[in-house]
């Protein structure tokens, strides 16, 4: 088959095109109709990547109070819109597709707060607030058990060499230095982030 220079331009144009709405959600159902928009109503919220910490702007798209879609973020200085192989499958955080392409919930996600308790081997679910008392109060005790105010030479230290901190990528720069003044604050000398940029 011979295509002139304009059929090709015209074939060509309808694949694009198909192809773009194809991509936006418009495909055809068993029913042979096809769905709407899928961002349609949706709210978009930005936050930031929660993978490393090279902090990549990401959009969510809510409905509902429902995290529909993630994508990244074309105004965002880090990354212009562009993500990796993690930040792409950050929708599959909390959400997956079932067979026939609609959104459940991940059935792999952690939702509650779980303790095991020592020499325990189940898991055992607990409130929120017990969980921050007992974390709160265990650092209490540590710190107080292993502060050192001053070394062997008679010098002041003021440090707790029995706890470690390790930093969040899914906090921002401002979050960070907080959690770092609060470690510094403790004592504490062993910190570390999951980047280590």
């Amino acid at each position: 088959m011979k295509l002139s220079r304009r059929q090709f331009l015209k074939v060509g144009g309808t694949a694009a095109a198909a192809t773009t709405l194809y991509s936006f959600g418009f495909k055809p159902t068993a029913e042979g109709t096809t769905r709407g928009f899928r961002l349609h109503y949706s709210r978009e919220i930005t936050t930031i990547c929660p993978f490393c910490g090279v902090g990549c702007g990401i959009i969510c798209h809510v409905r509902d109070g429902q995290l529909i879609n993630t994508e990244g973020d074309p105004d965002h200085p880090v990354n212009e819109g562009t993500l990796c192989s993690k930040g792409s499958s950050l929708f599959n955080m909390a959400n997956v597709y079932d067979e026939d392409g609609n959104i459940i919930p991940n059935p792999n996600r952690v939702t509650q707060v779980l303790y095991r308790a020592p020499k325990a081997s189940e898991w055992e679910v607990v409130d929120w607030d017990w969980a921050l008392e007992t974390v709160a109060k265990r650092i209490k005790k540590t710190r107080d058990d292993h502060f050192i105010e001053v070394n062997s030479e008679g010098v002041t230290v003021n440090r707790n060499p029995a706890i470690s901190w390790l930093g969040s990528a899914m906090c921002n720069n401002e979050e960070n230095y907080l959690y770092h003044k609060t470690a510094r604050a403790l004592g504490l000398v062993n910190i570390d982030h999951c980047a280590r940029l």
